[in-house]
């Protein structure tokens, strides 16, 4: 386990000058911090002030996350001053066992920026375990014709402390037989031995009882009895002797429980009971006596448990040779475990980033672990990699750490969290491998305008619609995340004013939803369009405009109006002329409507609801030209009437109507004094429906007159005195008179300019053409028979004869030639 460099940040301008005292520095920094303390320290107590030694500060400890990462939590950081504190119970015989120097190595990491630091804790050992024997009673037996000078292995005090701490001395009670002496082993163990002082007399005494004292070398010193019980026995002159002082093997750690290890021999030149030698373990380890068995009668070595060099690398053990007279000696086996493949790498998260932002730029850290693994060698190196195509990657930070980094732009809304699969892989034969999976989720990012459903929106709203109800919705969508991708409208932008825009339309800024504030009326406004925006709330915010077209359909609420015949002046009623000799399909006059709506609620069509001679005229179904449909005959009467309905093509259909006045006449003299003085049959029928007629053009007068009124007028505000025409007494002979108003608008196909001159008490109306207007039919303007007369009487007309033969206009279809009486 190698540790980071421990970096400091300083400030101001030492900053300048770090990078080039940093070569000089570089190998201090990079050694770990070390700390040394006595185990079994109580909790709570400082082991270091951590902070100080990483040259924090005290605002950095809690600033930048300081702790300290370990796999067992004996240490922890003080959060106010930073110093490193005991957490919990430190017993060096338990964390490092049998290891003569015991270290905790420790990781301090810091965030903002993430790092980490490497630390090394001492633990040293005190005196707090006294020696212990094994026995609580040594029993021995001993041939009387031992000699003196005699040694006895004894078995020895084993002390779980080190160095000082451990056993360094024994002491027997006095007594004149036997004297204790203490034996190093090149290992630095000390055993005690039996010296025999005095030759034994079994018939004198048969026992000796002795007192067996442990020392260790603490301050003060700590100890441990036992009781010897020496046997005397019959002599035994011959000690067992093994094949070798020392044996020594290697086995591999996959060795299976149960195996042979090696078989430890000695031979006894005594015979009989005196030669039969037994093996027994001396001087060896609680725990490596129960990881081998040791065969009493052959002396062969067998492994009781897996063997795992991880834990234990060799074994020592001491092997006595005892014959049946109960002389002993003693060999030296040591066991080698040769290390395998056979643990896993580990990988050990240390840190994770809570916040990954979609905007991340490349290189951004956002996972630190490390990796470990208990073999040794190239079983023990680790690489580790990740699965392609995401955008992250791994490399080295130091030994056994590595740090997960972004290689890529990110995109919640694509792949809001990744789970990246880590893979450890160590360079064992087979390799060994293992892999862990984290999931990384991704914060959004105000990075996505809003989208409407539609490029643009087109919106048929009918005319009279309710004020307040809904027109129209738009609709967009933002893939952002919480108020990110909340979207609200508003509208704008109009070719409305903007005065007014609030009177027509509004929008909801939750749900998009158009609502009209007003009835639309297609007359005054058939079509607008409106620029609605999608904002979203994030900071900044994100927008996007739409155009919504909204058209305003017609319904059929405006009735034809009658332009032509109209009442005269008075009041009076006109009447047209016909020649006599007229023949059939002779343009009679042309009864001329308009409707203010469009479309199909604006095709007008006319239709004859009453006439004097139904057979003698016919009407135009959609241009309204009066027609003689036959000669006049000698029984018809010379003065005709005809009741015009006019229909627009709405549903349901609305309608005017017209009365026409035809007077069959070669002349205007010879039409005037039957206008005059002929009175008309008496009919009640009639009657009514005159009346009906006469209410009609009343009102079809009143609003002409109101019309005349209204452009004479302006044409009197107009500084042209050309602009009066027709209107000046007098004028109206061959300069071409303007009359407005000019119904070149609308459903009329033509325009026509009517001339009203008046001289004495006698009134002529004039209907002139004017130019051709968008129609498939030719207009001829020229002479004609037809005159518009007054019905009452007109004396004064004969004092006149130059008006007897006034200019009049008509429609001819196509091919046809104008006449004249």
């Amino acid at each position: 386990m190698g540790g980071s460099c421990v970096q400091r940040r300083p400030a101001g301008r030492r900053q300048v000058l770090f990078p080039f005292l940093l070569p000089l520095f570089y190998p201090a920094l990079c050694e770990p911090i070390r700390y040394s303390i006595p185990e079994e320290l109580a909790k709570g107590s400082v082991v270091g002030n951590l902070a100080k030694d990483l040259g924090l500060s005290v605002l950095d400890v809690s600033a930048r996350k300081l702790r300290v990462s370990t796999e067992k939590l004996l240490f922890n950081v003080d959060a106010e001053s930073g110093d490193l504190l005991v957490k919990d119970r430190i017993d060096r015989e338990q964390i490092c066992k049998e290891r003569r120097r015991c270290e905790l190595q420790l990781e301090a990491v810091v965030e903002n920026p993430l790092n980490i630091f490497h630390i090394i804790v001492v633990v040293e050992d005190i005196n707090d375990h006294a020696p212990q024997f094994d026995k609580k009673e040594i029993l021995l037996e001993i041939f009387e014709s031992v000699s003196e000078g005699a040694r006895i292995s004894l078995d020895p005090a084993t002390d779980p402390d080190i160095n000082m701490n451990s056993v360094k001395d024994y002491q027997i009670n006095p007594n004149p037989y036997f004297s204790l002496m203490v034996r190093v082993n090149s290992d630095g163990g000390k055993y005690p031995e039996l010296t025999l002082e005095k030759l034994l007399d079994r018939e004198e005494q048969h026992s000796h009882h002795l007192i067996l004292t442990a020392l260790d070398g603490g301050n003060p010193p700590r100890s441990a009895t036992t009781r010897i019980e020496i046997s005397v026995r019959d002599a035994n002159d011959n000690f067992p002797v093994f094949s070798k002082d020392e044996y020594r093997i290697s086995v591999s750690e996959n060795l299976p429980p149960g195996s042979s290890v090696l078989q430890v021999t000695a031979t006894d030149k005594d015979e009989g009971v005196n030669a039969e030698v037994n093996y027994y373990f001396r001087s060896t380890a609680q725990s490596t006596r129960s990881m081998f068995l040791l065969n009493e009668k052959t002396g062969m070595i067998k492994n009781n448990q897996s063997l795992d060099f991880e834990d234990i690398e060799r074994y020592t053990m001491e092997v006595e040779a005892r014959d049946g007279g109960g002389l002993s000696t003693q060999c030296k086996v040591i066991i080698e475990i040769l290390d395998e493949n056979d643990n896993r790498p580990e990988i050990i998260i240390t840190s994770l980033s809570d916040e990954i932002l979609e905007d991340s730029l490349p290189g951004m850290v956002v996972v630190l672990f490390k990796t470990r693994d208990k073999d040794f060698g190239g079983n023990g190196e680790v690489t580790c990699n990740i699965e392609k195509d995401i955008p992250f990657k791994i490399y080295s930070s130091s030994n056994n750490y590595y740090k997960l980094v972004t290689d890529g732009p990110l995109d919640r809304e694509q792949t809001p969290e990744y789970n990246v699969t880590i893979t450890a892989t160590d360079r064992g034969i087979p390799p060994l491998s293992s892999s862990t999976t984290i999931t990384l989720h991704i914060t959004d990012v105000n990075d996505n305008t809003p989208i409407f459903h539609q490029a643009s929106y087109v919106v048929h709203v009918a005319e009279n619609n309710p004020p307040g109800a809904s027109i129209a919705q738009v609709s967009a969508s933002d893939p952002d995340l919480g108020p990110n991708g909340r979207v609200s409208y508003s509208i704008v932008a109009s070719d409305l004013e903007p005065r007014a825009l609030a009177s027509y339309v509004s929008v909801s800024a939750q749900s998009g939803v158009v609502f009209a504030q007003r009835a639309f009326d297609h007359e005054q406004l058939r079509a607008f369009e409106l620029t609605v925006q999608a904002r979203d709330q994030g900071s900044p915010a994100l927008s996007a405009n739409v155009s919504l077209r909204v058209l305003v359909g017609d319904r059929n609420d405006n009735a034809p109006r009658v332009l032509y015949p109209a009442l005269g002046p008075d009041g009076s009623a006109l009447f047209d002329t016909v020649p006599r000799a007229a023949q059939p399909g002779y343009l009679v006059t042309k009864v001329v409507a308009v409707d203010a709506d469009s479309g199909h609620n604006a095709w007008l069509s006319y239709h004859v609801l009453q006439a004097s001679e139904p057979g003698l005229f016919s009407l135009g179904l959609r241009t309204g030209e009066v027609r003689t449909a036959r000669a006049l005959g000698d029984r018809d009467a010379a003065r005709q009437r005809l009741l015009v309905a006019v229909r627009d093509g709405g549903q349901p259909p609305l309608s005017a109507t017209a009365t026409l006045h035809l007077v069959f006449a070669d002349s205007l003299q010879e039409v005037l004094p039957d206008v005059s003085d002929r009175p008309e049959p008496s009919d009640p029928q009639a009657e009514l429906q005159f009346y009906l007629v006469v209410a009609l053009a009343l009102i079809s007068v009143l609003f002409l007159l109101a019309v005349i009124l209204a452009v004479a007028l302006r044409l009197r505000r107009s500084p042209s005195p050309a602009a009066w025409g027709c209107f000046q007494p007098g004028l109206c002979v061959k300069s071409g008179p303007v009359v407005p108003p000019n119904y070149s608008e609308g459903t009329l196909p033509y325009s026509y300019n009517l001339c009203v001159a008046q001289t004495g008490k006698a009134e002529f109306n004039f209907l002139k053409c004017n130019e051709l207007l968008h129609s498939t039919q030719d207009i001829v303007c020229g002479d004609s028979s037809g005159a518009l007369i007054p019905l009452q009487g007109g004396h004064d007309l004969t004092a006149h004869p130059e008006m007897l033969t006034p200019h009049f206009p008509f429609i001819l279809p196509n091919n046809q030639s104008t006449s004249s009486s």
